[in-house]
């Protein structure tokens, strides 16, 4: 998985699955696999049930894959 840097609008509160999947370069069953196995949390909208994502757990989530990737190559 590439990793990119975050830019995420500050006044945005949660992203939308697809804003998540485009940001980390998976695609959206790869993100909710992941919220099953318990890699990556999200959230759901109170209105239509949809999967949601905090921009803080997103930028946490890529920290944590950036500092394994630099145990494993360096």
């Amino acid at each position: 998985m590439p990793i990119r840097h975050i830019k995420v609008d500050p006044q945005k509160r949660y992203l939308k699955i697809g804003e998540v999947a485009n940001i980390l370069g998976v695609t959206t069953l790869t993100l909710r696999n992941w919220d099953k196995l318990g890699k990556l949390k999200s959230y759901r909208h109170p209105i239509n049930n949809y999967r949601v994502y905090k921009p803080e757990d997103i930028e946490f989530f890529v920290r944590k894959v950036e500092s394994k990737n630099k145990l494993i190559l360096g």
